[in-house]
């Protein structure tokens, strides 16, 4: 199954860069783990990077400055891609035996129940607190010929960390911890505490205090040991 995820994955993100709108989008989510190997190839990276789920979850932080307009269930649909919708509220999502893809947004005021429309891509998106976070600091990884846009493994470590309570399965929530504990783990071997710390530090304090209060509940000593240095 995962070899052919894979080459389904390269193919939705050869089809969107062929199409010129990969570059409004960050892959988020679980497959960031697979496509970090590459950034860490130069320290112990003990993550597994076996693909554990069929969700693919693309954030656009912007939809208002995507100017192309590309039908993406209509691009995908040679693949085996079907357009469903869940929920009453009708988000679209596209399906395929072997992988499901899904479009976030960060929730912006009060937020909604409601679906984000994408009316240049055919599609609707979710809207979730926190994402704006994964977005303030990218980075870019690439795959054949052409380059993927990921959240900064800081910011996705982080993230995980905010939001790991928010779960409501506790066997997603510890895979989120420990994901993230491997990422911020790899990253200090990278000598990257400054980098831990500076990504801590920017964001509000009440997203630092729930961090801290989450490492604290699963002991993580080493983790905030980082975030607490002064220099």
């Amino acid at each position: 199954m995962e070899e052919k995820q894979f080459k389904l994955c390269s193919e939705i993100l050869k089809s969107f860069h062929e199409t010129g709108i990969l570059k409004d989008f960050i892959l988020i989510g679980s497959w960031c783990i697979y496509f970090y190997k590459d950034y860490f190839s130069n320290v112990p990276y003990k993550m597994k990077t076996a693909i554990t789920t069929r969700d693919i979850d693309f954030l656009i932080d912007n939809p208002k400055k995507i100017q192309k307009k590309v039908d993406i269930p209509d691009l995908l649909k040679d693949l085996g891609f079907v357009a469903t919708f869940r929920g009453r509220e009708g988000y679209i999502k596209l399906d395929h035996p072997d992988l499901i893809l899904e479009f976030l947004v960060p929730e912006k005021g009060r937020g909604s129940d409601k679906p984000y429309p994408l009316s240049n891509l055919g599609m609707n998106a979710v809207s979730l607190r926190f994402l704006n976070f994964l977005s303030a600091n990218t980075i870019k990884v690439k795959i054949n010929n052409f380059y993927i846009n990921l959240p900064h493994p800081a910011n996705f470590a982080l993230h995980k960390i905010i939001i790991v309570k928010r779960r409501s399965k506790e066997e997603k929530a510890i895979k989120d911890r420990n994901t993230a504990i491997g990422v911020l783990n790899a990253l200090h071997h990278q000598k990257k505490d400054k980098t831990i710390r500076k990504t801590f530090t920017s964001i509000p304090i009440k997203w630092q205090k729930r961090i801290i209060d989450n490492l604290k509940s699963f002991d993580e000593k080493k983790i905030l040991e980082i975030l607490n240095k002064t220099t």
